[in-house]
C-alpha cells in the first residue's frame, strides 16, 4: 500500500466516523471529500471504491455498538441496564427490543419497496443539495417546538411503542440521501417529547441492526473486491473509522445535550452551499 492510499484510507475512514452518526449526513461529507480531493475511485476502480464505503461503515457501526453495549444487553434481556434507567426491585425495564423493531419497520419496508426508485431518482448531488436544507429546517422546528415544552421524556423507559412507530416514520425521510438518518430521527423524537439525548440514544440504537443488515448484504455482493492488494486499504479505513467514531458519539452526546441541533442545522445549510459552490466552480449545471 502505497502512503497516498493509507493517507486515503485514513482520511475517509475519519470523516466517516466524524459524521456517520451526527446530523450532517456522513454522505455529503463523503462525496465532497472523494470528489473535492481524495479522488479514491481514480485510486482504485469503482467496485473497490464502493466496497471500501461500505467497510468503513461497519467500522462506524461496530463504534456504535460498545458505547451503547449495556443498552444492547438491557434490550436483549441479557442484562439490567445500570445507572439512571434502572428500575427498583420487581419491576421491569419498559425499553426492550420490541420498540427497536417497531421503529425500524416503516423505513425497512419503504426502503424495500422503494430502493430502486430512490437510486433512479435521489441519488444525486442537486438532490442531496435540497436534503441537508430541509433537514436543517426541521431540525430548527424540532428545536424550537421542543423549547416550548415543560417536561420531556429523559429515559428510555419512558418510551412508547407509539412514539418508536412515529420516530420509524420519520427515519422514512432520511431514505431521502443527504437528509441524514440522525437528524431526522432526532428531530422526529425530540417533536415528539424526547429530550434530545433519549432521542439521540434511542437513533444511534435503532441505527446499528439497519446499517449493519445493509452493509453486510451489500459486503456479500461485493466480496470478490477483496483482493489481496486492496485488503490493507480497507483495513486502515475500517480502524480509522472505528476510532474516530467512537469519539464523534460521545462528543455528539455531550454537544446535542447543550446545545440541541440549530448548530447542526446551521451547519448543514453551510456544507450545501460548499457543494453548490464546487459545482458552479467544476462544471456545468
Amino acid at each position: 500500500m502505497s502512503f497516498i492510499e493509507f493517507i486515503s484510507a485514513f482520511i475517509m475512514g475519519l470523516v466517516e466516523g466524524l459524521t456517520e452518526f451526527a446530523p450532517v449526513s456522513s454522505t455529503g461529507h463523503l462525496i465532497i471529500v472523494d470528489d473535492m480531493w481524495l479522488k479514491i475511485h481514480e485510486l482504485f476502480n469503482d467496485e473497490v471504491a464502493n466496497t471500501f464505503i461500505i467497510v468503513i461503515q461497519l467500522g462506524s457501526i461496530l463504534a456504535s455498538v460498545i458505547v451503547f453495549w449495556d443498552k444492547f444487553m438491557q434490550i436483549l434481556g441479557i442484562r439490567k441496564l445500570q445507572g439512571k434507567e434502572e428500575k427498583l426491585p420487581g419491576q421491569k425495564n419498559k425499553f426492550n427490543l420490541g420498540m427497536v423493531i417497531v421503529g425500524l419497520l416503516p423505513a425497512g419496508v419503504l426502503g424495500l419497496l422503494f430502493d430502486d426508485l430512490i437510486d433512479k431518482y435521489l441519488f444525486s448531488v442537486w438532490y442531496v443539495i435540497i436534503a441537508l436544507v430541509v433537514g436543517a429546517f426541521l431540525m430548527i422546528y424540532a428545536d424550537r417546538v421542543s423549547s416550548k415544552k415543560t417536561e420531556t421524556i429523559d429515559s428510555l423507559d419512558g418510551l412508547t411503542y407509539k412514539k418508536a412507530f412515529l420516530i420509524g416514520l420519520f427515519q422514512c425521510i432520511a431514505l431521502w440521501p443527504g437528509f441524514s438518518r440522525s437528524g431526522a430521527t432526532i428531530s422526529g423524537g425530540v417533536i415528539l417529547g424526547l429530550n434530545h439525548r433519549i432521542a439521540s440514544d434511542f437513533t444511534f440504537i435503532m441505527a446499528v441492526p439497519i446499517m449493519a443488515g445493509a452493509s453486510l448484504v451489500s459486503l456479500r455482493n461485493h466480496l470478490h473486491a477483496f483482493t489481496p492488494d486492496v485488503i490493507p486499504f480497507f483495513i486502515v479505513g475500517f480502524i480509522s473509522a472505528f476510532l474516530f467514531a467512537l469519539i464523534a458519539i460521545r462528543t455528539f452526546l455531550k454537544i446535542i445535550s447543550k446545545y440541541k441541533l440549530v448548530p447542526f442545522a446551521f451547519y448543514r445549510i453551510g456544507l450545501a452551499i460548499v457543494i453548490l459552490i464546487f459545482l458552479i466552480i467544476n462544471g456545468p449545471l
